[in-house]
């Protein structure tokens, strides 16, 4: 039986969206199937056109989360009751958003619904709060969410390596499949509502990595950017995952990753270099990865909290009743607050035994400093769950009948408690502990300084002048995402008890003009960097990031979750072997430059040496009157000479145009001239220092370059070595008539002026001396060096015939100033075999 909804997601796909909030037109849910769908999706929807024209003029912004920012609560007469969820993140970053820019979230409901009030629930939840719920069948997101997510991401961006069935368990790749199945249902959703022109789609965390994917194969230039909330582990960590490079190729199709600290993006770039081989650049204060002609921006900004909503919640009368209560309940003692999540990364049993510590160390402390420990339930459960409950409780309860005495616990554990009575322990808690040994963000700091700071009627319950300085101490792990932006706090590492034990005391018996600073530090950081102004700023650089997609052609290459988008200029096209053949025959001045490797010669190949068949097409090419054939290589002029010796009336270019000859029977002709290679003497010995201290590299010494190659080493580390050694030989070499030029794995000195440009411009010039005006050129080459060519002949009409046929061509489908591309080697062979048949 087909779903009602089914004629109706045709209709959005084909035909457009429907225009949210101008007109009510019922949007049913998109038909969902129990079950793992397969990890290759459907290819038919990979074309360039894929992009639905939009009918909206306003920026819309799709918010897509594992949760929604709702509550659900069934009512006595069996009817569901939805509210907002004020503490949800999604719902707060609302107020960075311009007051024109409509809001739809997409994602689940924490409460199961029955299959048959899911359409029902789902149009009432479209109509009253623009959200789009996800009904996920209970198995599916249980493989999903406390299986992948929890059992697999979550532990191993933790930094928690699956070296035991008990440490995060084996991979299972069912439980990969529900997640790509959930990802795809997420992906549907969206579709429902989009308007693929004009809206912005925002997806958030670990839970949806794979949804970039599924969104830029429907949609080629859909506004995409991700945050992700937890760390992301260091390149030695991340490796160990078995769709490690699935999920880093599924962030890339967004067009802006968003993280909380630098560290979380360098450990990004750092596995797309090691395991894909992009590199990244920064201009101007952005980073940016090129991949397949899109820049994929990196977003580093720690988020905020939502500080209206904890002032609101700090004002209830419950609220003030509270802090009198916990005033007088501690009133002769010293309160250190920690609040945390029940899981193994918090650290809570680590802090206890900090506390432990601090009490046996300091015996004039007992009976005068608590520490409150708030417990909230963890978000996800097993095995590891329950050892860190039991391990807390036991400890806390080891400390206490240690060290407790009549109106006297060292140690309050709390399971749960409401917001109005956490927030009443942060205005009383004259430390705030957050120790955890490994955290996305931890907003906890950020609360407890907006709490100390306090209001006018806390102020009077506490018995302060509303002139006095507020103060507050913070006592934070170094690894933790709040950490850098914190400047004031005492950082620790929460492994060692005793430095732990140390901060606690030094928070203690700090001066209080320094807790007044220190505060007012944070306060002001805080205050100025909360939600609205994390939100804001992302949406802009994804604006920013997004700018130049109308002006590119874009079209997806790629099976299941290897698919991709290249984007490049709107004239760049695929080289037709009939167009160019065409072309051969009707003309009479032919110039052809070929480069050889990686062009000629498959790159990497173990041997370079043209075979039998290559140098028949290439005297096929050369016996024809019409043609100057040329072939451009940075390899030495011995090399060439010896490859290319049954060639008599081949041109040969080596070294990068340095040397020339015209055909066999010529000499060798220096294209620059150079007085003298003195400064070999200066560079040689600096690369040399860096090739003994960089394990892989080596030196290639030519005629009239020298060449530092690290190919075969660490890619960090010789990235890192190279941008080292570029600084070094521009320093030693400011003098010498050299220009110092970093590539794909390699560091280059040569004389000024080289390139494989002046080949082409002595060529062409040489034919117009001889009164030959060329009406034909073909130009290829697949690498930076040969982008000088390109650029030549673009810049030389005045050289040719007015209505020469000019073929500039590059190898593979990538950014160029080429106008023509070809596949792959096997392309450039069959191309010039049809044109030295057109010759014969």
């Amino acid at each position: 039986m087909v779903s009602r909804s089914y004629s109706n997601l045709l209709e959005l796909t084909s035909c457009g969206s429907p225009a949210f909030g101008r007109e009510k037109k019922r949007l049913p849910r998109v038909a969902t199937v129990a079950g793992v769908l397969s990890e290759l999706d459907d290819e038919a929807s990979n074309s360039a056109g894929s992009d639905v024209p939009s009918s909206i003029s306003q920026d819309r912004m799709i918010v897509v989360g594992n949760q929604l920012p709702l509550k659900a609560h069934r009512k006595d007469d069996g009817t569901w009751d939805f509210t907002w969820d004020e503490d949800s993140l999604l719902l707060q970053l609302k107020d960075g958003l311009a007051d024109d820019v409509e809001t739809i979230y997409i994602g689940c409901l924490k409460e199961e619904i029955e299959p048959s009030e899911q359409d029902d629930v789902a149009q009432y939840l479209l109509d009253t709060f623009k959200c789009v719920p996800t009904f996920l069948p209970p198995e599916l997101f249980t493989k999903f969410y406390h299986g992948f997510c929890k059992q697999h991401l979550w532990p191993l961006f933790h930094y928690m390596l699956p070296l035991s069935p008990d440490l995060g368990g084996r991979f299972d790749r069912s439980l990969w499949q529900a997640y790509v199945s959930v990802n795809k249902i997420f992906a549907d959703k969206v579709m429902e509502v989009i308007n693929p022109d004009d809206d912005f789609v925002w997806v958030h965390d670990y839970h949806l990595m794979v949804l970039p994917t599924f969104l830029r194969k429907r949609f080629n230039r859909v506004r995409l950017g991700f945050f992700l909330h937890s760390p992301f582990p260091s390149s030695e960590i991340y490796r160990t995952l078995p769709v490690r490079d699935e999920l880093l190729k599924a962030l890339l199709n967004a067009d802006l990753i968003g993280f909380h600290t630098f560290d979380y993006a360098r450990h990004f770039l750092s596995c797309c270099s090691r395991m894909l081989g992009l590199s990244y650049q920064s201009k101007r204060g952005y980073i940016g990865l090129e991949y397949y002609g899109r820049t994929v921006s990196i977003k580093i900004l720690p988020v905020g909290i939502h500080i209206g909503q904890l002032q609101s919640i700090m004002n209830l009368p419950e609220t003030e009743s509270k802090v009198a209560e916990l005033r007088n309940r501690f009133r002769d003692q010293t309160v250190m607050l920690g609040v945390d999540d029940m899981d193994i990364f918090k650290g809570i049993s680590l802090k206890l035994l900090a506390m432990e510590q601090l009490l046996l160390q300091h015996p004039e402390k007992r009976g005068k400093v608590v520490l409150v420990q708030i417990a909230n339930p963890a978000r996800g459960r097993g095995k590891d769950v329950q050892e860190a409950q039991t391990e807390t409780y036991a400890t806390a309860k080891r400390i206490n009948d240690t060290f407790r005495r009549p109106g006297y616990t060292p140690v309050v554990l709390i399971d749960t408690l409401q917001s109005y009575e956490r927030i009443a322990y942060y205005v009383i808690a004259e430390c705030c502990l957050v120790t955890a040994v490994r955290d996305g963000m931890n907003l906890i700091p950020y609360e407890y300084v907006i709490c100390r700071q306090g209001s006018e009627k806390i102020d009077e319950i506490l018995g302060i002048s509303p002139f006095t300085q507020k103060n507050s101490m913070l006592v934070v792990s170094e690894f933790i995402g709040c950490s850098p932006s914190l400047s004031g706090a005492i950082r620790v590492n929460p492994w060692n008890i005793d430095s732990v034990a140390e901060a606690m005391d030094s928070a203690l018996v700090v001066a209080e003009s320094e807790k007044q600073m220190r505060h007012e530090k944070h306060y002001r950081y805080v205050s100025t960097h909360d939600v609205a102004y994390w939100a804001r700023s992302f949406l802009q650089d994804l604006e920013r990031a997004c700018r130049d997609h109308l002006r590119r052609r874009c079209w997806g290459i790629g099976f299941g979750l290897g698919f991709r988008v290249i984007a490049l200029d709107p004239n760049f096209r695929k080289l037709s072997l009939e167009h160019i053949v065409s072309a051969y025959k009707r003309t009479k001045h032919r110039a052809i430059l070929l480069d050889y490797d990686g062009t000629m010669i498959q790159a990497g190949s173990i041997s370079n040496t043209p075979n039998a068949e290559a140098v028949g097409i290439l005297n096929s090419l050369c016996r024809d009157p019409k043609n100057c054939v040329f072939i451009v290589s940075g390899k030495e002029r011995k090399t060439l000479t010896e490859w290319f010796s049954s060639c008599e009336m081949l041109g040969m270019a080596a070294e990068h145009g340095y040397f020339v000859r015209t055909n066999q029977k010529a000499e060798w002709e220096a294209c620059v001239s150079v007085p003298d290679f003195e400064w070999k003497q200066i560079a040689e010995p600096v690369m040399q220092l860096y090739m003994e201290t960089t394990d892989g590299s080596n030196i290639e010494a030519k005629e009239s370059a020298i060449v530092w190659n690290y190919e075969f080493a660490d890619r960090d580390f010789g990235s890192c070595q190279a941008k080292e050694l570029l600084d070094h030989l521009e320093s030693v070499l400011a003098n010498e008539p050299v220009s110092v030029k970093s590539g794909p794995h390699i560091v280059e000195v040569k004389p000024q002026g080289v390139s494989k440009g002046i080949v082409a411009e002595r060529l062409l010039s040489t034919m117009q001396q001889k009164e030959v005006v060329p009406d034909f050129v073909l130009c290829i080459g697949d690498d930076r060096s040969d982008e000088d060519m390109f650029e030549v002949i673009a810049s030389s009409r005045a050289s040719l015939s007015p209505v020469a046929d000019v073929f500039p061509c590059t190898v593979g489908q990538k950014p160029s100033k080429a106008k023509y591309y070809l596949d792959d080697t096997g392309d450039i062979w069959r191309m010039l075999q049809g044109l030295a048949n057109a010759s014969e």
